[in-house]
């Protein structure tokens, strides 16, 4: 048998196992390929990262491309950001995260950063605040800015993780979402403005700080 002929068989058992219907063989098959990576795992890998349903799985998919080599695996991940299916953004830019190469900066758009799907927005906020360069902070910084309220407590957790991550340039659009007129942009952009000094305090915390300062400021003023 030859090495091509290896190489092939080796990537269609990897193809078999990870098509599997135990979620267990799949996560093992993950771990086989980032124990004893291949470069012709890479697009079986990423291919797996849009359909995979279980999230222990994807996770160690992610972990198995790290595995590989960088320069081959952002090139493959960057077109999977403009897939129309939300999964295959979302696991790219995760993976994208994890590797940390700075390539992968400028395909992040503002398109990717308001994704109607959350898991997307999540992962490219977090993506992007991992990897702008000093000059871009402040740009990306306005971005994030109008996300601000958007979904749940844990996305909101998420978003004020991103800005925390950007430091001292995000400032100045925290502090302007904080004199926005809905009262629920304020509170967001109040409890990141306390995350970001903080850090070590809970976002639940610092939620409920935000309300009492926005309730107080909108509180109606006696005469003495």
């Amino acid at each position: 048998m030859t090495d091509d002929d290896r190489e092939s068989a080796a990537v269609g058992q990897l193809s078999a196992a990870l098509t599997a219907e135990s979620a267990s063989t799949r996560l093992q098959a993950a771990m086989t390929a980032g124990t004893h990576p291949r470069t012709a795992y890479v697009p079986v890998l990423i291919a797996q990262c849009r359909t995979e349903p279980d999230f222990s799985v994807r996770e160690t998919l992610t972990w198995a491309l790290t595995r590989h080599d960088r320069q081959v695996t952002v090139e493959l991940l960057l077109p999977e950001l403009d897939s129309t299916t939300a999964q295959a953004r979302s696991q790219a830019l995760h993976s994208l995260s994890k590797i940390g190469d700075p390539r992968a900066w400028p395909a992040i758009t503002t398109t990717l950063l308001t994704d109607d799907d959350t898991e997307v927005a999540r992962a490219a906020w977090r993506t992007a605040a991992g990897l702008a360069p000093d000059d871009e902070k402040e740009r990306l910084a306005e971005v994030l800015s109008t996300q601000f309220a958007r979904g749940d407590r844990d996305l909101q957790r998420s978003l004020s993780r991103a800005f925390a991550v950007l430091g001292a340039p995000a400032a100045a659009a925290v502090e302007k979402a904080a004199t926005y007129p809905a009262p629920e942009v304020r509170i967001h952009a109040i409890a990141t403005a306390h995350v970001m000094e903080n850090p070590d305090d809970g976002f639940d915390a610092a939620v409920a700080e935000a309300q009492r300062i926005v309730a107080l400021r909108a509180a109606p003023r006696t005469e003495e």
